[in-house]
């Protein structure tokens, strides 16, 4: 069925005149009485009843007139509706990341983009950062806040933020009394780890064999405060970035820099190289 059609029957049925729609719409009479046969003839019903002096809709007529009405209205509406979405101002985006980065960052992330784009909604995934980079590599989710390095011949690499480690212990604990803590020095320690499929994990295990030794690993868990508890419990000690300290008020907890170059957890977020960026997606990126 051709729009115009459509158009042509809409105008006659709003004046029940062939005349008076013409002269409102500016289209011939016969072009408009041509549009509204052919769309009777595909519809295999009759629109008008002709039969009397004034022209009225036909029981067929008065349903596609109420849902031609619509039609027309909905197909009004889309270039607005596409314009917002060009513009950024509306869409979903699926985000990926760990949940101490979504615990340190997400509020605030949220909360810019609230404010900049309230009608972009973001799905949340809160997920090691191994299987998020998966999950972005099969197209599952659109971005990913993750630990760098990651492959940069696979994704879009957009650095986010960089902080120190700094070493958390009880205040019991002898190196609690130290101005600062060589790497190498947790050699004998007890280490609370995130869990093997946080990219936290491996991180430190590769710095500590760099430093010279295989650490000891007494707990792992995919939580933080969790892991502050158990340190809080004198169940070991553990490494983290500086600004988790922002989110725990534990008096028993003591935070020690590193001696040496400093242990850089360095944030980035990833999209798939090549792929499809919407128009919220690219709006969001544009805010880091």
């Amino acid at each position: 069925m051709d729009l115009k059609d459509f158009h042509a029957f809409i105008e006659v049925a709003n004046h029940l005149s062939f005349t008076k729609a013409a002269e409102h719409s500016y289209i011939s009479q016969p072009s408009l009485s041509k549009s509204v046969k052919k769309l009777e003839e595909e519809l295999n019903v009759v629109l008008f009843n002709r039969s009397t002096r004034s022209l009225r809709l036909t029981d067929a007529g008065d349903i596609v007139y109420e849902q031609g009405q619509q039609i027309l209205q909905l197909l009004g509406e889309l270039p607005v509706l596409l314009e917002d979405l060009a513009e950024g101002v509306s869409g979903e985006i699926k985000i990926g990341m760990p949940p101490l980065i979504g615990t340190l960052f997400f509020p605030q992330i949220a909360k810019n983009l609230s404010k900049n784009y309230p009608h972009i909604k973001i799905e949340l995934h809160e997920l090691g950062a191994k299987v998020i980079e998966e999950l972005v590599d099969k197209g599952q989710i659109d971005a990913g806040i993750i630990v760098l390095p990651t492959n940069q011949d696979i994704f879009e690499v957009h650095p986010f933020i960089s902080d120190k480690f700094y070493l958390f212990v009880h205040t019991d604990h002898p190196f609690s009394k130290r101005d600062a803590v060589a790497l190498s020095e947790l050699k004998d320690e007890q280490l609370i780890l995130f869990s093997k499929s946080f990219a936290l994990h491996r991180y430190i295990i590769g710095a500590c064999k760099e430093a010279g030794f295989n650490p000891t690993i007494s707990y792992e868990s995919s939580q933080w405060d969790l892991i502050i508890e158990l340190v809080a419990a004198k169940l070991g000690i553990t490494l983290l970035p500086q600004s988790i300290s922002t989110k725990f008020t534990n008096e028993n907890i003591k935070m020690i820099p590193l001696e040496g170059p400093p242990l850089l957890w360095k944030l980035g977020i990833v999209t798939k190289k090549n792929s499809y960026h919407s128009f919220a997606l690219k709006n969001f990126m544009l805010m880091f």
